[in-house]
Protein backbone atom coordinates (compact mmCIF):
# COMPACT_ATOMS: atom_id res chain seq x y z
CA UNK A 1 0.00 0.00 0.00
CA UNK A 2 3.05 2.27 1.05
CA UNK A 3 4.63 1.57 -2.56
CA UNK A 4 1.64 2.04 -4.16
CA UNK A 5 0.88 5.23 -2.82
CA UNK A 6 4.30 6.27 -3.43
CA UNK A 7 4.10 5.59 -6.69
CA UNK A 8 0.62 7.16 -7.25
CA UNK A 9 2.16 10.29 -5.70
CA UNK A 10 5.27 10.29 -7.58
CA UNK A 11 2.42 10.54 -11.01
CA UNK A 12 0.82 13.54 -9.38
CA UNK A 13 3.97 15.26 -9.15
CA UNK A 14 4.84 14.59 -12.36
CA UNK A 15 2.10 15.37 -14.16
CA UNK A 16 2.26 18.90 -11.95
CA UNK A 17 5.50 19.44 -13.20
CA UNK A 18 4.36 18.56 -16.62
CA UNK A 19 2.09 20.94 -16.44
CA UNK A 20 4.33 23.63 -15.52
CA UNK A 21 6.16 23.09 -18.00
CA UNK A 22 3.59 23.04 -20.54
CA UNK A 23 3.13 26.42 -19.13
CA UNK A 24 6.86 27.94 -18.98
CA UNK A 25 6.77 26.23 -23.03
CA UNK A 26 3.47 28.27 -24.07
CA UNK A 27 4.58 31.41 -21.88
CA UNK A 28 8.05 31.32 -23.68
CA UNK A 29 6.27 30.70 -27.44
CA UNK A 30 3.70 33.47 -26.62
CA UNK A 31 7.21 35.78 -25.89
CA UNK A 32 9.21 34.64 -28.89
CA UNK A 33 6.08 35.83 -30.97
CA UNK A 34 6.31 39.07 -29.25
CA UNK A 35 9.95 39.63 -30.09
CA UNK A 36 9.31 38.49 -33.66
CA UNK A 37 6.30 40.90 -33.66
CA UNK A 38 8.25 44.37 -32.93
CA UNK A 39 11.54 43.24 -34.84
CA UNK A 40 13.27 44.22 -37.83
CA UNK A 41 13.42 40.91 -39.47
CA UNK A 42 15.65 40.59 -42.56
CA UNK A 43 17.03 37.73 -44.32
CA UNK A 44 19.95 38.93 -45.63
CA UNK A 45 20.29 36.01 -48.48
CA UNK A 46 17.07 34.76 -50.11
CA UNK A 47 13.72 36.14 -52.01
CA UNK A 48 10.12 35.25 -53.05
CA UNK A 49 9.16 32.95 -55.41
CA UNK A 50 10.91 29.33 -56.03
CA UNK A 51 13.87 27.85 -55.56
CA UNK A 52 16.32 29.10 -58.06
CA UNK A 53 19.97 29.47 -57.92
CA UNK A 54 21.91 32.38 -58.16
CA UNK A 55 21.73 33.67 -61.34
CA UNK A 56 19.17 31.62 -62.42
CA UNK A 57 16.21 32.87 -64.85
CA UNK A 58 13.11 34.23 -62.21
CA UNK A 59 9.54 32.38 -63.08
CA UNK A 60 7.45 35.10 -65.10
CA UNK A 61 5.27 36.26 -62.53
CA UNK A 62 5.00 35.62 -58.69
CA UNK A 63 1.72 33.69 -58.09
CA UNK A 64 -0.46 34.27 -55.29
CA UNK A 65 1.27 31.86 -53.10
CA UNK A 66 4.40 33.35 -53.55
CA UNK A 67 2.45 37.00 -52.29
CA UNK A 68 0.78 35.37 -49.79
CA UNK A 69 3.67 33.85 -48.33
CA UNK A 70 5.88 36.64 -48.53
CA UNK A 71 3.12 38.80 -46.69
CA UNK A 72 2.89 35.97 -43.93
CA UNK A 73 6.20 35.73 -43.26
CA UNK A 74 6.56 38.83 -40.78
CA UNK A 75 9.91 39.62 -42.56
CA UNK A 76 10.73 43.33 -42.92
CA UNK A 77 13.16 43.25 -46.24
CA UNK A 78 15.24 40.33 -47.65
CA UNK A 79 18.49 41.01 -49.70
CA UNK A 80 17.97 39.58 -53.08
CA UNK A 81 20.38 38.73 -56.22
CA UNK A 82 19.55 40.43 -59.22
CA UNK A 83 23.12 40.07 -60.50
CA UNK A 84 24.27 36.60 -63.36
CA UNK A 85 26.79 34.47 -61.15
CA UNK A 86 29.89 32.06 -63.05
CA UNK A 87 31.62 34.40 -65.31
CA UNK A 88 28.97 34.31 -68.05
CA UNK A 89 29.28 36.35 -71.12
CA UNK A 90 26.38 37.44 -71.36
CA UNK A 91 25.96 38.42 -67.53
CA UNK A 92 25.29 42.40 -67.93
CA UNK A 93 22.12 41.64 -69.93
CA UNK A 94 21.07 38.86 -67.91
CA UNK A 95 21.63 41.39 -64.42
CA UNK A 96 19.39 43.71 -66.06
CA UNK A 97 16.50 41.48 -66.91
CA UNK A 98 16.75 40.14 -63.53
CA UNK A 99 16.53 43.56 -62.09
CA UNK A 100 13.76 44.55 -64.49
CA UNK A 101 11.71 41.62 -63.37
CA UNK A 102 12.08 42.84 -59.80
CA UNK A 103 11.34 46.39 -60.71
CA UNK A 104 7.70 45.24 -62.58
CA UNK A 105 6.70 42.74 -59.77
CA UNK A 106 7.66 45.35 -56.85
CA UNK A 107 5.62 47.73 -58.72
CA UNK A 108 2.75 45.08 -59.28
CA UNK A 109 2.36 44.49 -55.43
CA UNK A 110 2.29 48.15 -54.06
CA UNK A 111 1.22 46.34 -50.85
CA UNK A 112 3.68 43.56 -50.53
CA UNK A 113 6.95 45.09 -51.34
CA UNK A 114 8.61 48.03 -50.87
CA UNK A 115 12.31 48.96 -52.58
CA UNK A 116 14.95 49.58 -49.48
CA UNK A 117 17.99 51.90 -50.70
CA UNK A 118 18.78 53.63 -47.37
CA UNK A 119 19.12 52.76 -44.06
CA UNK A 120 15.47 54.37 -42.80
CA UNK A 121 13.55 52.23 -45.44
CA UNK A 122 13.85 48.50 -42.67
CA UNK A 123 11.96 51.00 -40.74
CA UNK A 124 9.90 52.54 -43.44
CA UNK A 125 9.04 48.69 -44.74
CA UNK A 126 8.27 47.71 -40.66
CA UNK A 127 6.10 50.39 -40.42
CA UNK A 128 4.24 49.48 -43.04
CA UNK A 129 4.19 45.48 -42.91
CA UNK A 130 5.42 45.43 -46.49
CA UNK A 131 8.61 43.37 -47.29
CA UNK A 132 11.28 45.56 -48.33
CA UNK A 133 13.58 43.94 -51.04
CA UNK A 134 17.51 44.67 -51.43
CA UNK A 135 19.36 44.27 -54.62
CA UNK A 136 22.75 42.72 -54.62
CA UNK A 137 25.49 41.04 -56.69
CA UNK A 138 26.93 38.18 -55.85
CA UNK A 139 29.95 38.88 -58.83
CA UNK A 140 31.06 42.10 -60.40
CA UNK A 141 31.12 40.12 -63.88
CA UNK A 142 28.33 42.33 -65.08
CA UNK A 143 30.32 45.09 -64.63
CA UNK A 144 31.85 44.08 -68.03
CA UNK A 145 35.27 44.67 -66.46
CA UNK A 146 34.28 48.49 -65.64
CA UNK A 147 34.06 50.29 -62.63
CA UNK A 148 31.97 52.88 -64.43
CA UNK A 149 29.24 50.27 -64.56
CA UNK A 150 29.00 50.61 -60.60
CA UNK A 151 27.41 54.08 -61.09
CA UNK A 152 24.90 52.37 -63.62
CA UNK A 153 24.10 50.02 -61.34
CA UNK A 154 23.69 52.45 -58.33
CA UNK A 155 21.31 54.24 -60.24
CA UNK A 156 18.92 50.88 -60.46
CA UNK A 157 19.04 50.29 -56.90
CA UNK A 158 21.92 47.42 -56.41
CA UNK A 159 22.88 48.37 -52.42
CA UNK A 160 25.40 45.30 -52.23
CA UNK A 161 28.37 43.89 -54.12
CA UNK A 162 30.11 40.82 -54.33
CA UNK A 163 33.70 40.31 -55.35
CA UNK A 164 33.65 36.89 -56.36
CA UNK A 165 31.58 33.72 -56.98
CA UNK A 166 33.63 30.52 -56.11
CA UNK A 167 35.52 30.85 -59.01
CA UNK A 168 38.36 33.14 -59.97
CA UNK A 169 37.20 36.23 -61.77
CA UNK A 170 38.66 39.67 -62.67
CA UNK A 171 38.22 41.11 -58.86
CA UNK A 172 39.70 38.10 -57.32
CA UNK A 173 39.95 34.62 -56.39
CA UNK A 174 36.77 32.71 -54.89
CA UNK A 175 37.14 30.04 -51.96
CA UNK A 176 37.05 26.98 -54.69
CA UNK A 177 40.58 28.54 -55.91
CA UNK A 178 43.20 26.57 -55.08
CA UNK A 179 45.88 29.22 -55.44
CA UNK A 180 43.79 31.52 -52.64
CA UNK A 181 45.23 34.67 -54.37
CA UNK A 182 42.98 37.10 -52.98
CA UNK A 183 41.84 40.30 -54.46
CA UNK A 184 43.41 41.57 -58.13
CA UNK A 185 43.94 45.02 -58.81
CA UNK A 186 40.87 45.52 -60.34
CA UNK A 187 39.78 44.18 -57.14
CA UNK A 188 41.38 46.69 -55.02
CA UNK A 189 40.06 49.10 -57.14
CA UNK A 190 36.13 47.80 -56.88
CA UNK A 191 36.45 48.21 -52.93
CA UNK A 192 37.36 52.00 -53.12
CA UNK A 193 34.79 52.77 -55.88
CA UNK A 194 32.48 50.76 -53.82
CA UNK A 195 33.41 52.49 -50.34
CA UNK A 196 33.07 55.47 -52.24
CA UNK A 197 29.24 54.96 -53.68
CA UNK A 198 28.52 53.70 -50.30
CA UNK A 199 27.59 50.10 -51.83
CA UNK A 200 28.04 47.59 -49.28
CA UNK A 201 30.75 44.95 -49.91
CA UNK A 202 29.57 41.02 -49.50
CA UNK A 203 32.91 38.78 -48.53
CA UNK A 204 30.39 35.61 -49.36
CA UNK A 205 32.07 33.35 -51.87
CA UNK A 206 35.19 35.04 -51.78
CA UNK A 207 38.39 33.11 -50.63
CA UNK A 208 39.49 33.28 -47.58
CA UNK A 209 42.64 35.96 -48.48
CA UNK A 210 40.16 37.64 -50.61
CA UNK A 211 37.74 38.23 -48.06
CA UNK A 212 40.74 39.16 -45.43
CA UNK A 213 42.39 41.94 -48.02
CA UNK A 214 38.70 43.05 -48.34
CA UNK A 215 38.37 43.69 -44.50
CA UNK A 216 41.07 45.43 -44.67
CA UNK A 217 41.23 47.36 -47.29
CA UNK A 218 37.33 48.95 -46.92
CA UNK A 219 36.81 51.86 -45.70
CA UNK A 220 33.28 50.97 -44.34
CA UNK A 221 32.41 47.95 -42.44
CA UNK A 222 31.00 44.90 -44.71
CA UNK A 223 29.13 42.15 -44.62
CA UNK A 224 29.41 37.97 -45.19
CA UNK A 225 26.00 37.81 -46.35
CA UNK A 226 25.40 33.89 -46.59
CA UNK A 227 28.10 31.65 -44.91
CA UNK A 228 29.24 29.37 -42.09
CA UNK A 229 31.69 28.64 -39.34
CA UNK A 230 34.86 26.62 -40.81
CA UNK A 231 35.63 25.72 -36.79
CA UNK A 232 32.42 23.65 -36.95
CA UNK A 233 32.66 22.69 -40.78
CA UNK A 234 35.94 22.49 -42.90
CA UNK A 235 34.88 23.23 -46.24
CA UNK A 236 35.55 26.27 -48.80
CA UNK A 237 32.26 28.18 -48.43
CA UNK A 238 32.80 28.45 -44.55
CA UNK A 239 34.93 31.10 -43.17
CA UNK A 240 37.69 30.82 -40.46
CA UNK A 241 37.22 32.14 -37.05
CA UNK A 242 40.20 34.67 -37.59
CA UNK A 243 38.31 36.07 -40.29
CA UNK A 244 35.29 36.52 -38.31
CA UNK A 245 36.91 38.25 -35.87
CA UNK A 246 38.29 40.40 -38.35
CA UNK A 247 34.54 41.11 -39.68
CA UNK A 248 32.95 41.78 -36.49
CA UNK A 249 36.03 44.08 -35.61
CA UNK A 250 35.54 46.58 -38.36
CA UNK A 251 31.95 46.80 -37.55
CA UNK A 252 30.54 44.23 -40.31
CA UNK A 253 28.20 41.06 -39.71
CA UNK A 254 28.08 37.87 -40.83
CA UNK A 255 25.25 36.11 -41.75
CA UNK A 256 25.08 32.66 -41.26
CA UNK A 257 22.73 30.49 -43.98
CA UNK A 258 20.52 27.31 -43.96
CA UNK A 259 22.44 25.54 -46.17
CA UNK A 260 23.99 21.80 -47.28
CA UNK A 261 27.80 23.35 -45.51
CA UNK A 262 26.44 23.88 -42.05
CA UNK A 263 27.23 19.68 -41.83
CA UNK A 264 29.90 17.31 -43.14
CA UNK A 265 27.34 15.22 -44.72
CA UNK A 266 23.97 14.63 -45.34
CA UNK A 267 20.78 17.26 -45.09
CA UNK A 268 21.08 20.05 -42.72
CA UNK A 269 19.00 20.22 -39.55
CA UNK A 270 17.94 22.54 -36.91
CA UNK A 271 20.62 21.74 -34.51
CA UNK A 272 23.58 22.16 -37.57
CA UNK A 273 22.20 25.74 -38.07
CA UNK A 274 21.48 26.43 -34.04
CA UNK A 275 25.37 25.40 -33.44
CA UNK A 276 27.08 27.64 -36.57
CA UNK A 277 24.59 30.65 -34.79
CA UNK A 278 26.19 29.97 -31.40
CA UNK A 279 29.41 29.86 -32.64
CA UNK A 280 29.31 32.93 -34.68
CA UNK A 281 27.59 34.69 -31.50
CA UNK A 282 30.87 33.72 -29.84
CA UNK A 283 33.60 34.48 -31.75
CA UNK A 284 31.89 37.80 -33.44
CA UNK A 285 29.78 39.07 -30.65
CA UNK A 286 26.19 39.44 -30.54
CA UNK A 287 25.86 42.97 -32.25
CA UNK A 288 27.65 41.19 -35.40
CA UNK A 289 25.46 37.63 -36.39
CA UNK A 290 22.58 37.71 -38.92
CA UNK A 291 20.60 35.34 -40.86
CA UNK A 292 20.89 34.47 -44.21
CA UNK A 293 18.95 31.75 -45.61
CA UNK A 294 20.38 31.32 -49.42
CA UNK A 295 16.74 30.10 -50.00
CA UNK A 296 12.99 31.29 -50.80
CA UNK A 297 10.60 32.73 -48.66
CA UNK A 298 7.88 30.28 -49.75
CA UNK A 299 9.99 27.00 -48.77
CA UNK A 300 10.40 24.32 -50.50
CA UNK A 301 8.17 20.63 -51.00
CA UNK A 302 11.41 18.37 -50.41
CA UNK A 303 9.18 15.13 -50.34
CA UNK A 304 7.87 16.07 -54.29
CA UNK A 305 9.71 14.34 -56.92
CA UNK A 306 9.14 17.32 -59.30
CA UNK A 307 11.16 19.50 -56.69
CA UNK A 308 14.01 16.53 -56.11
CA UNK A 309 14.22 16.35 -60.05
CA UNK A 310 14.75 19.96 -60.68
CA UNK A 311 16.89 19.89 -57.69
CA UNK A 312 19.14 17.34 -59.06
CA UNK A 313 19.04 19.32 -62.83
CA UNK A 314 20.31 22.53 -60.69
CA UNK A 315 23.07 20.52 -59.12
CA UNK A 316 23.76 19.08 -62.25
CA UNK A 317 23.99 22.28 -63.70
CA UNK A 318 26.48 23.56 -61.11
CA UNK A 319 28.44 21.25 -61.88
CA UNK A 320 28.95 21.71 -65.52
CA UNK A 321 29.48 25.15 -64.65
CA UNK A 322 32.23 24.49 -62.07
CA UNK A 323 30.52 26.72 -59.52
CA UNK A 324 29.86 23.35 -57.23
CA UNK A 325 31.32 23.47 -54.08
CA UNK A 326 31.82 20.69 -51.72
CA UNK A 327 28.93 19.53 -49.60
CA UNK A 328 26.76 20.25 -52.71
CA UNK A 329 24.76 16.90 -53.67
CA UNK A 330 21.89 15.96 -55.61
CA UNK A 331 19.87 14.37 -52.54
CA UNK A 332 21.15 17.57 -49.49
CA UNK A 333 18.58 20.14 -50.23
CA UNK A 334 19.29 24.01 -49.69
CA UNK A 335 16.83 23.97 -46.55
CA UNK A 336 16.56 23.41 -42.88
CA UNK A 337 13.90 21.00 -42.63
CA UNK A 338 12.32 22.58 -38.92
CA UNK A 339 12.39 25.47 -40.65
CA UNK A 340 10.77 25.16 -44.20
CA UNK A 341 7.91 27.46 -44.37
CA UNK A 342 7.90 31.10 -44.65
CA UNK A 343 7.93 32.07 -40.85
CA UNK A 344 10.97 29.92 -40.30
CA UNK A 345 12.41 32.70 -38.39
CA UNK A 346 10.17 32.65 -35.67
CA UNK A 347 10.42 29.34 -35.47
CA UNK A 348 13.70 29.84 -35.21
CA UNK A 349 13.76 32.62 -32.74
CA UNK A 350 11.19 30.16 -30.42
CA UNK A 351 14.59 27.56 -30.16
CA UNK A 352 17.56 30.00 -29.89
CA UNK A 353 15.22 31.30 -26.54
CA UNK A 354 14.33 27.88 -25.50
CA UNK A 355 18.23 27.53 -25.26
CA UNK A 356 18.52 30.56 -23.00
CA UNK A 357 19.44 33.52 -25.53
CA UNK A 358 17.58 37.02 -24.76
CA UNK A 359 15.19 38.88 -26.10
CA UNK A 360 17.68 41.52 -27.03
CA UNK A 361 20.30 38.92 -29.07
CA UNK A 362 17.23 37.30 -30.90
CA UNK A 363 16.26 40.62 -32.11
CA UNK A 364 19.45 41.53 -33.20
CA UNK A 365 20.16 38.19 -35.24
CA UNK A 366 17.03 38.49 -36.67
CA UNK A 367 17.68 41.40 -38.19
CA UNK A 368 18.66 44.89 -36.23
CA UNK A 369 22.48 43.89 -36.95
CA UNK A 370 22.11 43.94 -41.08
CA UNK A 371 19.35 46.79 -40.78
CA UNK A 372 22.00 48.86 -38.18
CA UNK A 373 24.80 48.17 -40.80
CA UNK A 374 22.91 49.06 -43.70
CA UNK A 375 22.29 52.68 -42.44
CA UNK A 376 26.05 52.73 -41.22
CA UNK A 377 27.01 52.27 -45.39
CA UNK A 378 24.39 53.77 -47.33
CA UNK A 379 23.01 57.08 -44.96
Amino acid sequence: MAQFELSRRSMLVGTALGGVALASGAARAQESRGVYARAIVVDTLGGPGGSKGAGESESPVLTEKHLADTKASGLTAVHVTVSDVGNKHDAFENTIGNIAWFEREIDAHPDIFLRVRRGPDFKAAKESGRCGVVYGFQDLTPLNSSLDMVDVFYGLGVRVMQLAYNRRNIAGDGCLEPANGGLSLFGREAVAKLNQMKILIDGSHGGVRLINEEIALSKAPMAVTHSGCRAINDVPRNIPDATMRALAKKGGVLGVFFMPFLRAKGQPRAEDLIRHIEHALKVCGEDHVALGTDGSISGENIDDPKFQESHRNFFEERQKLGISAPGEAADVYNVIPEYNEPRRFEKLAFDLSKRGHSDRVIEKVLGANFARLCGEVWG
